[in-house]
């Protein structure tokens, strides 16, 4: 098993040299792209999939269980970030009976020809639904060694003002007692905290004091000083406050990018170009590391598809990096 792991470290090691000297995109599980359904004409899930793996796209985010979808992915080496659809969690939460049968239903009627590697409890649960997250993961958790299935991490996807302060990055924490006990869970069975990082939203929120090339990975006068460690992008100060937030609560646990993003229009700052211009650099930037922790970050693209049925603001249809006629909204390369 340890000579598996030194070999699976090489590999990977290898393609992110690659990705450094601009020979490849991706390395495996380095970027995925989260699959959002909420939009009219979109392909069916057999060409959703045919498209990531045409595209060199090695993991997908589901943000619910979809059968056709499912049986799609069947055999294809696509890793999967599954959900469960925030309404679902208080049931799951509310014994192992509910677990069981999620489990059942979702997962191991697919298992092992789906490769799924984490399963999230919820995306951006807040208030009372907060409550639930905690017993939904041990529930599954337990649901899953009941199944006998082994490797998938149970965890939930956050966003960052789960921080009580995020600036400078090193004097962040977690603003809420759930939230340390989250983390202590995570601690003890090796999933990682999943993280929506969107640096668009905080430069939207505070144009003046946050420089857009700063945002975009471009070039900037911008740079924040913090503990000797020198951030030239928004995207790496956020993800360090999220690991200063878990050294604070004592633990060891990986982060994943579950959504990172930038709209191509609709609203401030929103264009084709600074889309494009976002997400490339995001997917070269990601097998770096940042500046705290150089090593590879698992990073899930927001989106696949513009989605013209999503709510709220504008921009919230326009993420996607491909149209519903899986024509490109600009180019970009895995």
């Amino acid at each position: 098993m340890a000579l598996q792991r030194a070999a699976s470290v090489l590999a990977t090691a290898l393609v992110l040299t690659s990705i450094l000297t601009g020979k490849a995109g991706c390395s495996p599980w380095a970027c995925g792209v989260c699959y959002g359904v909420h939009g009219d004409r979109l392909p069916k899930p057999a060409e959703v999939v045919q498209l990531y793996k045409s595209k060199g796209i090695t993991a997908i985010r589901l943000y619910e269980p979809d059968v056709q979808t499912l049986l799609a992915l069947n055999g294809s080496n696509i890793g999967v970030l599954i959900d469960v659809a925030d309404e679902n969690v208080p049931r799951l939460a509310s014994g192992a009976a509910q677990a069981d049968l999620w489990v059942q239903l979702n997962i191991k009627r697919y298992y092992p020809g789906v490769s799924f590697r984490y399963i999230a409890v919820g995306n951006e649960l807040a208030g009372a639904a907060t409550r639930s997250i905690l017993p939904a993961i041990k529930n599954l958790n337990a649901a899953l060694a009941k199944a006998g299935i082994k490797g998938i991490k149970v965890s939930t996807a956050v966003k960052m003002d789960v921080l009580a302060t995020s600036s400078p990055p090193s004097s962040a924490v977690f603003k809420d007692d759930y939230m340390k006990q989250i983390v202590a869970l995570l601690g003890t069975t090796g999933a990682p905290l999943l993280v929506n990082v969107y640096p668009y939203f905080a430069y939207i929120g505070d144009q003046k004091n946050i420089d857009l090339n700063f945002s975009l990975f471009q070039p900037s006068s911008r740079v924040i000083k913090d503990n000797g460690l020198s951030y030239t992008n928004l995207f790496d100060a956020m993800v360090d406050a999220v690991y200063a937030a878990l050294r604070s609560a004592k633990v060891q646990v990986p982060v994943v990018i579950s959504e990172s993003g930038w709209p191509s229009a609709g609203g401030v700052g929103a264009s084709v170009a600074n889309a494009r211009t976002y997400n490339q650099n995001l997917i070269n930037h990601v097998g770096k590391g940042t500046p705290s922790k150089s090593q590879p970050l698992e990073t899930y693209v927001f989106a696949m598809f513009n989605e013209n049925r999503k709510t709220g603001a504008e921009t919230e249809k326009h993420f996607g990096l491909f149209n519903p006629d899986k024509s490109p909204v600009y180019p970009i390369k895995f």
